[in-house]
């Protein structure tokens, strides 16, 4: 699955529902949906927030399953992360005077089984999360 949508805080719920709606033929639990759902808004916000600063933008969001495993992957063409190491640290931000915790990409890793983060400064970031859900098949 593939989904462009416009760099808005109201995509944010959008995102959430369309990867669940996608990732629902996975039988997941409600606290494994839950899960991602939660990553999910914690990246887009990350774009429009970080990602094109409040700015217009487009936000890519692709969505794969492999068996048992979902892959989430959003992409921004934003500004970029200098340092990811340092981002991804735990209440490291870059807009304090947002009142902005800091804790996008740890809540990303305690939600989701494995995750990634690709950026190039002046052009953008893709965040790659896995996370395995469902019943084992017999």
């Amino acid at each position: 699955m593939s989904v462009e949508m416009e760099s808005r805080s109201s995509n944010e719920q959008f995102a959430r529902v369309v990867t669940a709606v996608f990732l629902s033929r996975m039988d997941p639990t409600v606290e494994e949906l839950d899960d991602v759902k939660t990553a999910v808004s914690e990246a887009v916000t990350n774009c429009i927030i970080h990602g094109y600063e409040g700015g217009g933008g487009t936000i890519r969001l692709e969505a794969e399953i492999d068996g048992r495993e979902a892959t989430v992957r959003i992409t921004d063409q934003g500004v970029g992360i200098a340092d990811v190491k340092k981002a991804m640290e735990p209440l490291y931000t870059t807009k304090p005077s947002e009142e902005r915790s800091g804790m996008g990409f740890s809540f990303m890793e305690a939600f989701m089984d494995e995750l990634e983060v690709e950026s190039k400064p002046g052009e953008g970031t893709t965040v790659t999360m896995k996370k395995r859900m469902g019943k084992e098949e017999a």
